[in-house]
């Protein structure tokens, strides 16, 4: 079996950013099969885990894998040190989006800044042309330049997690697991006699081992100084939970201990569910309603990023918008707003809009683009 549609031609080395894990070990081992030139590239991120486990995308166990796995194909390995950068880039806004009152999306942004920015940088200073990942998404040349789209496994797509992805970076990657499904590609690396066949999926937010605030808890307390928001953080009484009139109903846990769209653990009898609404970091209060009023029109975004660098029909467009990672989507207009930003019309209401995740536009299966949600749309 090899990569089955999408082939380049073959100039130059090609860098595989190697996890550890089954997806990316495939993806190198059949572009080695395919007769390229392959170099497999492991990126040591983060590994301050006080459970030594395999499994977390980027600590040290794990590459010990991706070492195993070059060597079985052949192919040469190094491992790059880029923990610094990543707490740079990636875990210092995690936190810094916590404290600000919003919700995070730290693989888009390591997708974004370290794997296909940094790795790209580094690979190119080893003689590679191109870097191949093992995501779930395709890379087609169009009419009017190189288009991202969906996987053709619709349950593992990770399109949505390279929305930033730009011009320059498409033209120079490789996604060859984007045709298959996981099933083949586990049964490939089976008979492949891959060390890593068996292996399960990595998590999710790599970088934390326990819970989430737990984990932001623990960032500050460690480096105040590193976060601006750190010392009110510190000194929360903890929340002030009140509902859409601003009437107080009680206190709770501090502000960042909660995400818009959350039920459980909230600490308060009602006669009918409650939700997070919306967090005021600046006030240390958190607003919350029965499940209707967590129901938005819309939202404005910033950060706007247009994989073929304008909108391909311009603004306001038709598109499928998907608000958080395993949204399956919603017919929406998006209209330019004249500051830099956007704002989405839903075709129906969505619930669940949280400032600081990424919003995805779709066509079918192509990703047009994408922003940053600011807030529900007023």
């Amino acid at each position: 079996m090899g990569v089955r549609s999408g082939e380049r031609p073959r100039v130059g080395p090609v860098a595989v950013a190697m996890s550890g894990g089954l997806d990316s070990s495939v993806a190198a081992a059949l572009l080695r099969e395919r007769g390229e030139a392959v170099i497999g590239l492991s990126m040591l991120l983060w590994d301050q885990s006080a459970e030594a486990r395999n499994g977390r995308c980027c600590s040290s166990l794990d590459l010990g894998d991706a070492r195993r796995v070059a060597d079985q194909i052949g192919i040469p390995h190094y491992t790059l040190r880029l923990d610094r950068e990543f707490r740079e880039l990636v875990v210092d806004p995690f936190v810094a989006d916590y404290l600000e009152g919003r919700t995070p999306s730290p693989c888009v942004r390591c997708n974004t800044w370290v794997k296909f920015d940094l790795l790209m940088e580094r690979a190119a200073q080893l003689g590679a042309e191109r870097i191949a990942t093992g995501h779930y998404a395709r890379i087609r040349r169009g009419e009017e330049g190189w288009e991202l789209h969906r996987a053709a496994d619709a349950e593992k797509d990770q399109s949505y997690y390279l929305f930033e992805l730009t011009q320059e970076q498409l033209a120079a990657s490789e996604l060859p697991l984007g045709e298959l499904t996981k099933q083949e590609v586990r049964s490939w690396a089976r008979g492949a006699g891959l060390a890593v066949a068996d292996k399960r999926e990595s998590m999710e937010v790599c970088f934390v081992a326990g819970g989430i605030r737990e984990f932001v808890e623990t960032e500050v307390a460690a480096a105040p100084g590193r976060h601006p928001l750190a010392q009110r953080a510190r000194e929360s009484r903890g929340a002030e939970l009140v509902d859409g009139e601003g009437r107080m109903l009680g206190r709770g846990a501090p502000y960042f201990r909660y995400t818009v769209g959350q039920r459980r653990g909230l600490g308060l009898s009602s006669r009918e569910p409650l939700y997070v609404l919306g967090i005021d970091a600046g006030e240390d209060r958190v607003r919350v309603g029965p499940r209707a009023e967590l129901e938005e029109g819309g939202f404005v975004g910033g950060r706007v990023h247009w994989v073929a660098g304008v909108p391909p029909s311009g603004l306001p467009i038709e598109v499928s918008v998907k608000i958080r990672s395993r949204h399956p989507g919603v017919s929406a207009r998006v209209h330019e707003r004249g500051d830099g930003k956007v704002f989405a019309q839903f075709e129906r209401k969505q619930t669940g809009i949280a400032p600081g995740q990424a919003a995805v536009f779709y066509q079918g299966t192509r990703v047009l683009g994408g922003c940053w949600i600011e807030g529900p749309l007023g």
